[in-house]
């Protein structure tokens, strides 16, 4: 009861079946909520490519632009496939749904894998990107960085335990912020740059490659600022969670987001140029960029705060899409049923709770280093991308419904191009981590082709003929084991004598003198009840017993074995610290057994 009340301080009363509808998203909550995280690249999307061409000189910076330019145009590309998607697919699931569909189990169960992975790096991605904006406002905290962002985790997943409409309503307040404040800051920037700077002084052009320039590290930088489209799927593998009409508001929220991504993404890049801006190791890319146009002024301060905010709560995108998908695949048999369970915020709780803990062991494994972990994430993204245009491609060509033709060039063109940039991530940070995912994704494989045959198995082992195997009887033996006699004692024989089958009971002794005092109680306490004492030099209890039983079969033939366990029940739940567990350990060792059914006798204590 205690266990109860204090759950639902924490996560808010229980709903009922009913309310489910209740709980779906308009599209000015479905738009932070599943948008975030693609929202947030924007911090460090332009970073990830200066990062890399910052190694070939100032003379290289200039090429940030055309590679900006050429990810937008991506980005546009695939707002228009994942449309398609959610056209096709209105039950959600994205890439996974259209893999397992048209392209088969195998690729169905890489993608997804490559989603469940993103759901996890995403997570941990955003809170330590957002906790590297607080350390860049407040340098003291860096070194407390890990602690912080498994902190914000924490927070983040109770929140969502409270369910979809209170999340919703909590997070949409920070990720508008961050979209009025990133507009101001390019709006403010631009201006300053034009008109108070006199146009500034861009960094030099030059009509040929810079000296240390090369193609491979152009790719390289195309690569890193792809991760600025991380996210974009999160919409079409989530649609069920909106309000009716699901596909035209899901569709509608895509291209408010593509709209959103492009302008500040574009912005961000085209500042940093003309600042002349490169990462550094203590501060954000954003940072500096708000800086150079407020001064650390109050502006600056709400532009780092929403910053971080956007960051750390665009990990909720993924408390949308992996409960979700994990609950699609649990049904598919592809992942452990208790992922299919609604909690008592009719949320897939135990999703949300394996996604957190997932996280947070990433954070700390990585030390809350965000740039170590975008290698990581953004191979998965893509494979997935690749995947669910490939399958898009697969089911035009096989169904040609009207206006195919346009739609499948808009497909195949995106599952060429998010499959060359698969490549180029896999070739160009294959050192910097991405080897751990393409060694990861087939372990996820494996590991849902064994649950997948696990479950057949079962199923077929289960399945009955109600017309030919009808229900049996069979004699029965109940053995009782028993530590002396007592009211819990007392209240399992009189079960066990209600039952009107053999009863015998077992008495383990220590010594000599146990075994006689026990069994002149017994004689005068039960005496229609046989007790076998069998003696314990080594002071176990449970190898006795199981050498008792493996002589059974001897004495009794075909009859059913029953074990009949006495297990008193303490009042409070901190009395149970207090006593031995023999009733439980022993119940565990049995359910082993296959000849043998074990059951137990509970006896509540009053006081």
């Amino acid at each position: 009861m205690l266990l109860t009340k204090i759950k639902a301080s924490i996560i808010g009363r229980p709903l009922k079946t009913e309310q489910l509808q209740e709980e779906k998203l308009p599209v000015w909550k479905a738009l932070p909520i599943l948008s975030s995280d693609a929202l947030s690249s924007v911090a460090y999307g332009t970073e990830q490519i200066l990062g890399v061409l910052v190694v070939a000189g100032a003379f290289a910076l200039w090429y940030s632009l055309p590679i900006s330019l050429a990810i937008v145009g991506l980005l546009t590309l695939l707002i228009i496939s994942y449309r398609l998607i959610i056209d096709e697919y209105p039950g959600g699931g994205g890439a996974y749904i259209v893999s397992m569909d048209n392209l088969g189990w195998f690729a169905g169960s890489v993608a997804g894998a490559s989603l469940l992975v993103d759901y996890i790096l995403t997570v941990a991605v955003s809170v330590t990107a957002g906790t590297a904006a607080i350390t860049s406002a407040f340098p003291i905290l860096h070194d407390h960085r890990v602690a912080i962002a498994c902190g914000f985790v924490l927070l983040i997943m109770v929140l969502n335990l409270r369910g979809l409409q209170e999340s919703g309503t909590i997070f949409s307040v920070p990720t508008y912020l961050f979209i009025i404040s990133i507009v101001m800051l390019v709006i403010v920037g631009s201006f300053k740059i034009l008109f108070v700077d006199g146009g500034g002084t861009p960094p030099p052009i030059t009509s040929h490659f810079p000296e240390g320039l090369t193609w491979f590290l152009l790719l390289r930088a195309f690569s890193s600022g792809c991760s600025a489209l991380t996210g974009i799927e999160a919409i079409s593998n989530a649609t069920p969670t909106f309000r009716a009409p699901e596909r035209k508001n899901a569709g509608r929220t895509l291209v408010i987001l593509g709209i959103l991504l492009a302008v500040l993404f574009g912005g961000i890049s085209l500042l940093a140029y003309l600042y002349h801006l490169t990462p550094v190791l203590e501060e954000t890319l954003i940072s500096q960029i708000a800086e150079e146009t407020f001064g650390r002024t109050a502006p600056y301060f709400f532009i780092q705060a929403t910053t971080a905010l956007i960051l750390i709560l665009a990990a909720n995108t993924s408390y949308s899409g992996f409960p979700l998908l994990a609950s699609i695949m649990a049904k598919d048999k592809m992942m452990p049923r208790m992922f299919t369970a609604r909690g008592d915020r009719l949320n897939y709780s135990n999703g949300i709770i394996v996604l957190s803990l997932a996280a947070i062991l990433l954070i700390i494994a990585f030390h809350g280093h965000t740039e170590r972990l975008i290698p990581l994430y953004a191979i998965g993204v893509f494979t997935s991308f690749t995947l669910a245009q490939s399958g898009m491609v697969q089911r035009l060509l096989k169904r040609k419904p009207q206006g195919w033709k346009g739609r499948l060039a808009i497909s195949l063109t995106g599952a060429i191009v998010t499959f060359i940039v698969l490549l180029i991530f896999a070739v160009t940070k294959f050192t910097e981590g991405a080897w751990i995912i393409i060694v990861i994704l087939p372990v996820f494989v494996y590991m849902f082709s064994r649950i997948y045959k696990h479950y057949n198995a079962v199923a077929d082992e289960l399945r009955i003929d109600i017309s030919a195997e009808k229900p049996q009887i069979k004699k029965q033996m109940i053995v009782l084991p028993v530590g002396g006699i007592n009211q819990v004692v007392r209240n399992t024989v009189s079960y066990a004598r209600s039952l009107d089958v053999d009863v015998v009971a077992l008495y383990i002794a220590f010594d000599e003198e146990d075994a006689k005092r026990m069994k002149g109680k017994w004689n005068e306490w039960c005496p229609d009840i046989r007790l076998v004492i069998m003696r314990s030099r080594y002071r176990s209890v449970t190898r006795p017993l199981l050498r008792f039983i493996d002589k059974l079969p001897k004495y009794v033939g075909d009859r059913q074995v029953t074990v009949l366990i006495p297990q008193f029940i303490p009042r409070r739940w901190w009395h149970s610290l207090l006593h031995n567990k023999t009733a439980l350990v022993i119940r565990f060792i049995l359910l082993a057994r296959k000849d043998i059914i074990v059951s137990t006798v509970p006896f509540h204590l009053k006081k």
